[in-house]
């Protein structure tokens, strides 16, 4: 095999979102400002940066209203503003118009696709001399002798099922550093790996998350109202099962419908996609789809755990930020902003640190200290709570989220909880079955045709990025225990139990083409027995308007 080629750089970047990309060009505004050269790489395992970003999405400007104050003169794709909220309890067959919680109004934001904001984010930092490279995944952190991060190394090209070179066999390049800054987004693979090395997780609580489901879809004129917002809670899901819908009218009769689930849910047989689906069939939803044509599909999961759940954040020679570290502010259901700003922070305190600091690989401690200092913290802060109530049911969730905003604003002298989402599954005889209908082809679809929908890809003859630490443990435990909960958990039918003709028992097929890289099944696994890792580079999901 060829040896790998070596770039050095100041700062390399993982991860082409709004943190990673907010903290690159952070980066360059202060080198220019401050007239000292840095070198700012950023690299992203889509095709193209945005190919893999998936969220509602209603965005509140105030994160880019301070990187880029005229980002209206730049043409930003923030076209449509935010015009009402609704905020709905739903029943089987009507639903009951709830006061909006203030963490929900949304005026002053705006209904986009994040995608498209990545794409123009992207624009602005190579405009600002940032080095994008967009289809090359990290596949692996790199480590100096003393043990500090050095930079990554991108994944080699060309690799066939068992490992083997093949003859377009390229090797991966390594991307070294003075800092790297981690900005995978949920449940990155590298931050797996750096959180058990330094034990970044010993002072915090379990992460908590969550699955998004979410489709476009074109609809009638007369279906649509650009800028309406509509939230729901209840139905399809019982009050044990924290989820809750969004709808979204962008531009171009476009709208945006979703559902998320938190995955500390305990029923074995239930199937976030299939919820979903069900959610759309709902007399009062129904309405706002019907004559439209679905034109987009994909899944993310969430961190939702908040600021109890923050992991530390520095590291000899590297950072993490954004979605990555977990900065969604559950209650306003929104991330954007948050981990924008904690890029910002970051790109600041790297900055000073590298052009006073004389040692490369020690520690950006300044960062979470400026980080505490910011509007970021006092708004997780405020509403730390509130995800974590929900463990007690909707119900007790409502009243006890009501209590801290109304009457405590945020300030309960108390911190609840979190705990690791895969230790609550039930097993399968204790809990009551779920049967769900067929879809209809109309309103509501397969696990399957929703995929093709994602435009995802994957080289078939590459090793298989979802890998197993046993390969009896799906037949000998989920099967057994929990009827197989990763063929229901995983939105893209990535996971099948088959049983052979002559077989008395099944064995897990996995499709790995399938998958949308939501990661859910790295973490809902009950045996934590499943790791997600990246596959070659530019494969997965093109999304291009999510």
């Amino acid at each position: 095999m060829s040896e790998r080629e070596a770039m050095e750089f100041d700062v390399v970047v993982v991860g082409g979102g709004p943190s990673g990309l907010a903290t690159a060009i952070r980066l360059r505004q202060l080198a220019v400002e401050r007239g000292h050269e840095l070198s700012v790489c950023l690299i992203d395992k889509g095709s193209e940066v945005g190919a893999h970003i998936l969220s509602g999405a209603v965005i509140e400007p105030r994160a880019l209203d301070e990187l880029f104050p005229d980002w209206r003169d730049r043409d930003a794709p923030l076209r449509t503003p935010a015009a009402e909220d609704h905020f709905w309890f739903l029943t089987e067959g009507r639903h009951v118009s709830l006061p909006t919680p203030p963490q929900m109004h949304n005026a002053g934001n705006y209904v986009v696709s994040l995608g498209n904001v990545c794409r123009w984010l992207a624009a602005q930092a190579e405009a600002l001399g940032v080095e994008v490279f967009p289809g090359f995944a990290a596949a692996e952190v790199l480590f100096d002798d003393a043990g500090q991060v050095r930079g990554v190394a991108t994944g080699a090209m060309g690799v066939d099922k068992a490992g083997q070179p093949t003859a377009s066999y390229e090797p991966g390049v390594e991307l070294l550093a003075r800092v790297t800054v981690f900005a995978e987004g949920c449940r990155g693979s590298l931050t797996k790996v750096l959180s058990e090395r330094f034990d970044l997780r010993r002072d915090s609580d379990p992460q908590a998350y969550g699955i998004g489901i979410k489709e476009l879809w074109e609809v009638p004129a007369e279906n649509h109202k650009p800028g309406f917002v509509l939230h729901t809670v209840g139905w399809p899901v019982p009050t044990d099962v924290y989820g809750g819908s969004f709808l979204y009218h962008l531009e171009n009769n476009q709208v945006a419908v979703g559902f998320v689930i938190g995955l500390d849910y305990t029923n074995p047989w239930l199937s976030p996609f299939e919820e979903f689906q069900r959610f759309k069939t709902h007399p009062s939803v129904r309405k706002f789809l019907e004559g439209g044509r679905r034109i987009a599909y994909g899944a993310r999961a969430l961190s939702e755990g908040g600021l109890q759940s923050l992991p530390r954040l520095t590291f000899p020679g590297g950072v993490l930020v954004g979605d990555t570290a977990g900065f969604l502010n559950v209650p306003k259901i929104k991330g954007t902003h948050t981990a924008m700003k904690s890029g910002m922070v970051a790109a600041e305190a790297i900055f000073d640190h590298l052009t006073t600091e004389p040692v490369a690989g020690a520690e950006v401690t300044a960062y979470p200290e400026r980080l505490k200092a910011s509007w970021v913290w006092e708004e997780l802060s405020t509403v730390r709570n509130i995800r974590p109530s929900f463990r007690k049911g909707l119900v007790a969730g409502i009243a006890y989220s009501a209590v801290e905003t109304y009457l405590l604003k945020g300030r309960g002298p108390w911190t609840l909880k979190n705990h690791p989402d895969h230790e609550g599954l039930k097993k399968a005889a204790d809990a009551p079955r779920i049967e769900y209908p067929k879809p209809d082809g109309v309103l509501t679809f397969d696990r399957l045709s929703s995929v093709y929908l994602s435009n995802t890809n994957h080289a078939e003859d590459q090793p298989c990025h979802l890998t197993l630490a046993d390969a009896e443990t799906p037949v000998r435990v989920n099967w057994t225990d929990y009827a197989g909960p990763e063929s229901r958990y995983c939105p893209a039918g990535v996971y099948e139990f088959i049983t052979d003709e002559g077989a008395s028992t099944p064995r897990l097929q996995i499709n790995a083409q399938n998958c949308v890289h939501c990661k859910t099944c790295d973490i809902k696994d009950p045996t934590q027995n499943i790791t997600w890792v990246v596959p070659q580079g530019g494969d997965g999901p093109n999304y291009p308007n999510m």
